[in-house]
């Protein structure tokens, strides 16, 4: 079966109209895997020469001990950004003599395919095998890569179990980001030592290696849970014979932006009515958290703004770079009934600039709060906001009439996976590389100052120009009309 499987997957592959596209981002993705892939590799073999330089109060396997909880803590933050949820149409099957069983098989054996469960293969067992082996032997070291590649497996099914969750009540998502964050919060203002935990974790399992099993039994408890939900919502839509409360919402202050106002607010509408569009605006408010990563205070007191740059571009745009990531495909369904009415297309791009600056604005003044930390997070974040408004929003909308691919809003929640992935962020590399490269040379030439000024300078000249650039979009958009309809109906 699991054979059969593969097969159908590999034909939809290569009988998609998009293949051409995903190919190449195949392609870009690998290449940076094996980029990164060779970083761990290099970070595995030379840990025990850096860490003591690094650490000089310790000693090597009590940094080693100490940065792997940390390391994990970031992988799962950045699963929840990146890692793809393995996806089966399953329609197709339910109504076979395919068993269940087999289908959930397959998804969880997808799972373990990840690049994230590759690297700490790479980082840690180097380690493992050259000093823990020679310093506690051959069964603490057996031990300890128990515990690591258990909590890996723990973070790659917690995250796809959160993440489905997800889809139906973001809550799920709320809460366990809400944590991640509260420890970063307490690590951040010293209430808490994240390395000393570790430290005292593995120390443990180098003095008593059987407790290393305590991993392994969280790991298959959330390998567990996930199964089962898996197998209690394995449907092609969810049962409910409770229709839909109709909402006739108006958004007045749109009002006064006339036709434009009111594309605005019917796109406004259809993020708020639908489950995912709604659970990816939300999800964008939690992002405020990542300047606790970000945001160090030695970088803060150094004035090195091109190490939080990318945060304070995330969260600034978060909306932006979430929400804009999928663009014309949220109206997918209804695309082709977009282009027969009699809508003005340079009126059609305008409402999305509208709603971008206007969500961009909100999250700007939301993540003020930054300023109690220092009044130069304020300056960065004004520098970013007008990037966003001004640069960014047409970034996220030319890339968006590269996208072909269907995203359909109106059906289930459920396992409706479709355009979620890592492909979706490689568009976003020019959005984000940009401003930091406009800002590196005066980082390099120590004017910190200056190079938020010819950022904020850059932004607002392109604000000044919107104009050009809708009509630029608007004729973009009409050229690529046709291809992304033909794209959208499969």
């Amino acid at each position: 079966m699991l054979k059969t499987f593969l097969s159908h997957q590999q034909k939809s592959f290569w009988r998609s109209r998009n293949k051409g596209g995903s190919i190449a981002a195949q392609v870009v993705l690998g290449f940076f895997m094996l980029y990164f892939l060779a970083i761990a590799l290099a970070i595995g073999f030379g840990m025990a020469s850096f860490l003591p330089k690094i650490f000089k109060d310790q000693d090597a396997i009590t940094s080693f001990n100490g940065l792997i909880l940390y390391y994990f803590a970031f992988d799962f933050l950045m699963r929840m950004q990146l890692q793809e949820l393995p996806t089966l149409s399953i329609i197709p099957y339910l109504h076979l003599k395919v068993p269940k069983r087999k289908i959930i098989q397959f998804l969880n054996a997808k799972a373990m395919f990840s690049a994230f469960n590759l690297w700490p293969f790479f980082i840690f067992l180097p380690f493992c095998f050259i000093h823990i082996l020679s310093a506690y032997g051959g069964l603490t070291t057996l031990m300890y890569i128990v515990a690591i590649l258990s909590i890996m497996v723990f973070n790659n099914y917690l995250v796809l179990y959160i993440k489905r969750k997800s889809i139906s009540n973001i809550i799920y998502t709320v809460i366990g980001l809400g944590v991640l964050a509260a420890f970063a919060a307490l690590e951040y203002y010293k209430v808490i030592s994240i390395m000393k935990a570790s430290d005292a974790i593995f120390g443990s399992i180098a003095a008593q290696p059987y407790l290393g099993l305590i991993f392994t039994a969280a790991a298959f408890g959330i390998f567990t849970i996930n199964s089962t939900y898996l197998r209690k919502n394995l449907y092609v839509e969810e049962l409910s014979t409770a229709q839909e409360k109709k909402v006739s919402t108006d958004y007045a202050f749109l009002n006064r932006f006339g036709k434009v106002g009111v594309l605005a607010a019917l796109e406004l509408k259809l993020i708020l009515r639908h489950k995912r569009s709604r659970s990816t605006a939300m999800l964008g408010f939690l992002f405020l958290l990542y300047g606790f990563i970000f945001y160090k205070e030695k970088a803060i007191a150094g004035n090195e703004f091109g190490k939080m740059m990318f945060g304070a571009i995330f969260m600034t745009g978060i909306f932006i770079i979430t929400y804009g990531q999928f663009l014309f495909a949220w109206q997918s369904t209804h695309f082709d009934g977009l282009l027969s009415n009699k809508i003005n297309f340079k009126d059609f791009i305008k409402a999305k600039f509208l709603l971008f600056t206007i969500a961009c604005t909100l999250v700007t003044i939301l993540a003020s709060f930054y300023g109690f930390l220092s009044p130069k997070l304020l300056l960065l974040h004004v520098a970013t906001y007008l990037y966003n408004v001004g640069f960014g929003i047409v970034v996220v909308l030319y890339l968006g009439t590269m996208n072909y691919k269907r995203l359909d809003i109106t059906k289930s929640a459920s396992f409706n996976y479709q355009g979620m992935g890592a492909t979706q962020w490689i568009l976003v590399l020019p959005y984000a590389l940009t401003p930091i490269l406009i800002y590196l040379p005066f980082g390099a030439l120590n004017m910190p100052y200056v190079g938020l000024m010819v950022l904020s300078a850059f932004g607002l000249i392109m604000l000044l120009m919107r104009g050009f650039w809708v009509n630029y979009i608007t004729k973009r958009f009409e050229q690529q009309r046709y291809k992304m309809s033909e794209g959208y109906r499969e």
